[in-house]
């Protein structure tokens, strides 16, 4: 068996017998590892986009919470159409842009330092949340579903009076009306609104949502499709807007 000091002198004589890296063929130089991306991290593009404001929408900064410990902003939308919050992280600042006499305000998110991740990625998602906000207080959201099936059928009723008491907090998070849907199952989904969603059946098979909050009737949207999802051998479900589902053949023996 070779010992430890002729295997050393063995390896010594093959490097010094080995090409320089300089002298092979580019195929046989040794390859670097390089890393994901070389370029250095960029500010955010969604983030650094100016928020319009129409005159009718006022923004008023209040703190998030009760606790001294807390320094974050709670930001109040108001519109025409009801009031919204957006939440401000300590290092995210909204600031007014300089106008003209006949533009709208337009305002500017930042951040303290946006080479950092998570600084970066919560500067995008707050000036999306706070432009949905303005959006939603001052003209409004509407999506639409569709029922296709047989015997599909939507329509939008009061809730009946419950015998047992409601706490005034479920009273106000609840809407007075609620959807009730046949879809082929043995009895009706019966589905509760939220107070700041309104429902409406223009037709039998197709529900019109309104609100003002984006998420919650993307949410509410979500819920009634859940019940039927789009399947695609038949082409039957709750279709959101326009949604389209690729058919697919039934397998024959």
């Amino acid at each position: 068996m070779r010992t430890a000091r002729s295997l050393a002198t063995a390896l010594a004589s093959r490097s010094q017998l080995a090409p320089p890296s300089n002298s092979l063929p580019l195929f046989l130089r040794p390859q670097q590892a390089r890393p994901f991306s070389s370029s250095p991290a960029r500010p955010s593009h969604v983030g650094s986009l100016p928020i319009p404001c129409p005159t009718s929408v006022t923004l008023t900064p209040t703190l998030a919470s009760t606790s001294p410990a807390s320094k974050s902003t709670r930001l109040r939308v108001q519109g025409p159409k009801g009031e919204l919050a957006v939440d401000l992280m300590p290092f995210v600042h909204l600031e007014p842009l300089p106008q003209s006499a006949q533009a709208a305000p337009h305002y500017s998110v930042r951040v303290d330092d946006p080479t950092v991740k998570h600084q970066r990625a919560v500067w995008g998602l707050t000036r999306s949340l706070l432009a949905n906000a303005i959006v939603g207080v001052s003209t409004g959201y509407s999506l639409s579903l569709r029922l296709v099936g047989v015997g599909y059928r939507a329509a939008v009723e009061p809730i009946p009076p419950s015998p047992t008491p409601v706490s005034p907090s479920s009273a106000t998070s609840t809407s007075t009306h609620r959807l009730n849907l046949k879809l082929g199952y043995a009895h009706p989904v019966l589905i509760n609104l939220p107070a700041d969603v309104v429902a409406a059946t223009p037709s039998t098979t197709t529900i019109t949502l309104t609100g003002i909050d984006k998420q919650r009737l993307g949410e509410v949207a979500a819920r009634i499709r859940s019940w039927r999802v789009p399947e695609p051998y038949n082409g039957k479900g709750i279709f959101v807007g326009d949604e389209v589902v690729r058919r697919k053949e039934v397998k024959k023996k």
